[in-house]
């Protein structure tokens, strides 16, 4: 992958489902200056949804999910690309869209840093903001899919309970959690936006890896290693991971 050295080797051997960075405590401790849980507090500050509109029905289209997978010769799925910043989502992501899209399937991405910019502005990255950020994209994601749309997206989301959350809105075989790894030396060496540098001053809090945990996947469809491969070698194992599994042609 661009901007790789070859120190970024050297977690090669880790397991999936290691935490990278600091220790996290048990949700809601210290870190968080309160004692009480995660889910407690989300309750108070509505970080994650519950439901509030009252009078309200689901209205049913004349459209199938299947009559669009047709049309579009596909499967719809939600590829979520998850790992540490700087460890090369973005850039696969858009690289695997663009490569689909030569082959005639809809793709699109869904990225971090983009849907900061608009959907998610107005959310910041403390703990219970992280996982407002990832329940709104994956229910974003979840529509995609549904449409038949492959769509990839590119999200650091630390924590496996937010990832598993968005898994269980998907249907079977609608989610595929994709692990790209790269060790926090290779991510730090690459550092093109400059954060890693930041973070070590202390200008940018709650940075993952640094001074905020990653918890990696402990059983994910594909795991994406770049601290060897390239760019071009991680597309090439994504495009073909959906072809196998069929994603390309329609049910």
């Amino acid at each position: 992958m661009r901007g790789m050295d070859a120190s970024g080797r050297i977690a090669r051997g880790r397991p999936p489902g290691h935490s990278v960075g600091p220790a996290r405590l048990p949700r809601g401790g210290e870190q968080y200056g309160t004692t009480r849980s995660r889910s407690e507090r989300r309750g108070e500050t509505g970080a994650v949804s519950t439901q509030k509109a009252t009078n309200i029905t689901w209205h049913e289209g004349h459209v199938e999910r299947a009559d669009r997978e047709k049309l579009l010769g596909q499967r719809g799925v939600t590829v979520w690309l998850t790992g540490l910043s700087g460890s090369g989502k973005s850039t696969i992501a858009v690289a695997a869209e663009k490569a689909l899209v030569e082959r005639g399937r809809m793709a699109y991405v869904l990225d971090g840093d983009n849907v900061r910019h608009g959907l998610n502005s107005n959310l910041g990255f403390s703990p219970d903001d992280r996982t407002e950020n990832i329940r709104r994209i994956g229910e974003v994601a979840k529509l995609f899919c549904e449409a038949g749309v492959i769509v990839f997206t590119s999200f650091i989301s630390p924590y496996r309970e937010d990832r598993d959350r968005v898994r269980e809105i998907h249907g079977d075989g609608d989610f595929v959690e994709a692990y790209v790894a790269a060790s926090v030396e290779t991510c730090e060496g690459r550092d093109v936006k400059g954060l890693y540098a930041k973070a070590r001053k202390g200008e940018i809090p709650e940075f993952t890896g640094i001074s905020a945990p990653y918890e990696e996947p402990e059983k994910p469809e594909l795991v994406l290693d770049t601290n060897a491969q390239s760019v071009e070698e991680s597309v090439g194992e994504l495009v073909g991971f959906l072809e196998r599994k069929g994603y390309l042609s329609a049910r």
